[in-house]
């Protein structure tokens, strides 16, 4: 891996950040290229580069560097404990240890019940530190090889792409007659993926038997539940390992190669696409992000209904279904939600066109005021004043700065009142004082803008709402960096 050292000998020392970034990508780029140039290629003597110390290196940094590196597995030990107690080297070089002797073996991940938005419980398992680094490195082999594969209609979990690509994406097509959509849910997703139609599509790409048995391993690690029974795992990916959401991609991208084939072979121009409107036939686009996905459809109710049972046949085979409850067919005048956006078609104040308007939904204002609220309850009164100005600003400005591509201006207005009148309300009920002197203290001379230890308030209206570049077909990943091209 290194300029000095082969892949297969021991490695008296540990690469440094940088040297072992440069050692990584350069491999990933030479893997992401011949997986391009032969989609057939099924790959082989991939297992000694999970072991590698750069590759292992750049897997405990980015372990360490996730806010999860606090939150401990069943062995009850953190990245800090390791740091501070065994030290990186000792620990990183055990690993390797285990995994060329072939010694390692997963253990069960932590399962924590977390609520979810309809106030049930969903399972978050946590690895332990040992299995996160693995399954890093893993990730690290497995994702530029797997990248050549995935299709441009997906967009979770995958690099250099984010969710407003796809909102982009929607508001393109919606905007372009495609007026009907499938707003599809899968039902427990991580949970119901089938490990013999994975390990099916693992298998078609990678050769190596010994990371076919370590993927294999992750998936059939068990869990501990909250109770601390282990039960096995028959089926899914243990939603919180690192491994999980390529591992999602990798399952769901049957979806993607089903409804891209089509348009592919009948969609792919304008005047494809307009000989089946001319004959009746309808034409769909598929947006996915990770196991949330829609389809938009130009046709009717009708085919958006055939689409739906199309779907549920694609899925079956992995072991996935639709949830009745939450998957619906909607016009995109009635609008829906994607993402924590709100997509509808409206007509624009004072004229008679219509337009697609993409704006945070009702979900996410009341989350983002939810979260407000804690942040202002009597039990943080005791905080500084000033600690919470900037608290409550850098929150706001983070959830602003994901909604900034659409029409949020007032809605960034009304959630920045919210605040103002939450924070005022506290800082009153702190100091028990009226409105003369908390003016004095903490407002602007002759506005109405809070101020604290010479700090303003800036809250979600300080972020500039602009428009966001649609990046169309060909988004570049890390290790294949091409000029991005718009769909025509």
């Amino acid at each position: 891996m290194f300029e000095d050292t082969p892949v297969n000998v021991g490695v008296a020392s540990w690469p440094g950040s940088a040297r072992g970034f440069l050692a990584v990508r350069r491999m990933q780029t030479k893997l992401h290229g011949w997986a391009t140039q032969d989609s057939g290629r099924r790959f082989d003597d991939l297992y000694n580069l999970v072991y590698d110390p750069a590759f292992l290196t750049i897997a405990w940094e980015r372990v360490a560097g996730n806010k999860g590196s606090r939150t401990p597995g069943i062995d009850r030990v953190s990245v800090s404990q390791i740091t501070s107690r065994i030290g990186v080297e000792t620990f990183l070089g055990d690993v390797r240890d285990q995994l060329r002797s072939g010694t390692f073996h997963p253990a069960p991940v932590r399962q924590v019940m977390i609520p979810k938005k309809n106030k049930k419980l969903r399972g978050l398992g946590i690895p332990v530190i040992t299995d996160r680094v693995v399954q890093a490195a893993l990730k690290l082999v497995l994702e530029p090889i797997f990248e050549a594969d995935f299709l441009p209609c997906s967009y979770g979990f995958r690099p250099n792409r984010r969710a407003q690509d796809a909102i982009s994406e929607i508001q393109h097509f919606t905007t372009r007659s495609y007026r009907w959509v499938l707003d599809a849910d899968i039902s427990g997703c991580f949970d119901n993926i089938s490990h013999t139609a994975l390990m099916d599509r693992v298998r078609h790409r990678i050769k190596d038997k010994r990371i076919l048995a370590l993927v294999k391993a992750f998936l059939k690690a068990g869990v501990m539940t909250t109770s601390g029974l282990i039960m096995e795992t028959h089926t899914g990916t243990p939603q919180g390992g690192i491994l999980s959401p390529l591992l999602a991609n990798v399952a769901l991208s049957v979806l993607d190669e089903h409804f891209m084939g089509q348009w592919d072979t009948d969609m792919a121009t304008v005047t494809q696409r307009a000989r089946r409107r001319r004959h009746n036939q309808a034409n769909w686009r598929l947006v996915r992000y990770c196991d949330d996905f829609v389809i938009l459809v130009d046709g009717d109710h009708t085919d958006v209904d055939q689409i739906r049972q199309e779907t549920i046949d694609v899925l079956s085979p992995m072991g996935l279904q639709l949830s009745p409850e939450k998957t619906r067919i909607v016009h995109v005048d009635e609008g829906f939600d994607f993402l924590g956006f709100n997509v509808r078609r409206m007509r624009k104040r004072g004229t008679s066109k219509y337009y697609i308007y993409t704006c945070p939904s009702k979900t996410a204002v009341a989350t983002i005021k939810q979260r407000i609220k804690t942040s202002t309850y009597r039990s943080t009164r005791h905080l500084d004043p000033g600690y919470v100005l900037e608290h409550l600003g850098m929150m706001l400005r983070g959830w602003a700065n994901y909604f900034r591509h659409g029409v949020s201006k007032t809605i960034f207005s009304k959630i920045d009142e919210y605040a103002w009148a939450r924070i005022t309300n506290w800082l009153r009920k702190k100091h028990h004082i009226g409105w003369p002197e908390l003016k004095r203290r903490y407002y602007v001379t002759g506005t109405w803008l809070l101020i604290c230890d010479g700090r303003k308030f800036r809250g979600a209206a300080s972020v500039p709402v602009t428009r966001y570049h649609y990046r169309g077909y060909h988004i570049p990943n890390p290790w294949n960096q091409q000029p991005s091209a718009a769909i025509g």
